[in-house]
């Protein structure tokens, strides 16, 4: 079966890409927006996740696979949680800007919910990011 992406935000000061790389693996939980819940029920191992850092950077900073289920978060549950498993960096980032001026995906949550914490990533951002990254990390 083909992994799906999808891109989740944390703001850099609560959980940073740096964070994350040092830890190899973490809970992703504390979503609370029913729609992002959606997306994290969704999320199976061997799926990726771009990692978007929110507030002033705006930016797609890493990439993390999903390595376990979804379920009720440990620390709340009525919320839902999966691990993850960090990647790598994506340097240079790639930023909201960059992403918004391709105009390329302004059908996207990314664009359109700018507050919407996870979410599915369409295969034609993959496919974008793959241009940009042609090492294979994506």
């Amino acid at each position: 079966m083909k992994s799906q992406y999808f891109l989740a935000k944390t703001d850099p000061e609560t959980y940073s890409v740096q964070q994350f790389l040092t830890e190899k693996e973490t809970e992703w939980d504390g979503v609370r927006n029913a729609q992002a819940l959606r997306a994290i029920r969704l999320m199976k191992p061997g799926d990726r996740v771009f990692v978007y850092h929110s507030m002033k950077e705006a930016a797609v900073v890493g990439l993390a696979e999903v390595v376990s289920e979804p379920a009720p978060a440990s620390n709340d549950s009525a919320l839902w949680s999966v691990r993850l498993k960090f990647l790598s960096l994506l340097e240079p980032p790639v930023s909201l800007k960059e992403i918004k001026t391709s105009q390329l995906f302004d059908d996207w949550a990314l664009v359109r919910q700018s507050r919407l914490s996870t979410m599915t990533a369409p295969g034609e951002f993959v496919a974008w990011m793959r241009k940009k990254f042609p090492t294979g990390t994506i």
